[in-house]
């Protein structure tokens, strides 16, 4: 008889499978239904402040390994240096192109490639940018490595969306996003999964994202 801890294993290698293929899935068709939408966000991008219009940013992936984020530009040439820097509200750097793209999401379209070719998934922790200086740490020199958490929210592949990127304030510390982080790895499921999926196109069709606050108040 298969040990608990076999099964339990057998069981999580099914699940991750499940997972990824669902990712494929619909990342794949994600990135032939949006093209259109593409189109425009590189035209409007270009026309307001030129190229490039892609952005690339180092992220933590899976395992601690790190991968190249793709989104589209929302801020203007030159806003990003040696190191990512959160935005904060009314931030001067960010387009009035990007402004409606991050409202609605539309700028992480591009990380729909992410997905497909396996550095994130639809769902789970946030793709964390390295290092990135946050307006609501009073000690901004602390590595993502000592926050208490970043070591298990390795575990699984980081998220477009999830429970962090829905619920926790856009300007509160890593400390307490990572604890959202750990409660998705502790609970996930399909269903859950589905659930999150469906909270973000909502907050997307509402253009609340960049909200601080609750995204889900009456505006």
């Amino acid at each position: 008889m298969k040990s608990f801890d076999n099964r339990r294993g057998e069981q999580s290698r099914t699940q991750d499978a499940l997972k990824r293929g669902f990712d494929i899935l619909l990342a794949g068709s994600g990135l032939i239904l949006s093209s259109p939408v593409w189109l425009m966000a590189m035209a409007a991008i270009a026309a307001e402040d030129g190229l490039p219009v892609f952005f690339r940013q180092s992220r933590w992936g899976k395992g601690g390994r790190t991968f190249s984020a793709l989104k589209f530009r929302s801020m203007r040439k030159g806003s990003e240096k040696e190191r990512s820097v959160q935005a904060g509200q009314e931030d001067p750097r960010i387009t009035r192109v990007g402004r409606f793209l991050r409202a609605c999401a539309m700028d992480e379209l591009p990380q729909l490639w992410n997905i497909f070719v396996g550095d994130m998934s639809f769902v789970g922790p946030r793709a964390l940018p390295i290092n990135e200086i946050q307006s609501s740490e009073s000690n901004n020199d602390v590595p993502d490595e000592a926050i208490p958490g970043f070591s298990e929210r390795l575990a699984v592949r980081p998220g477009l969306t999830g429970i962090a990127q829905i619920y926790a304030d856009r300007d509160t510390t890593r400390a307490r996003k990572f604890r959202y982080d750990l409660l998705y790895i502790r609970r996930q499921s399909f269903w859950l999964d589905m659930r999150l999926i469906f909270l973000s196109f909502y907050i997307s069709f509402r253009g609340r994202w960049e909200v601080r606050g609750d995204k889900f108040e009456r505006q």
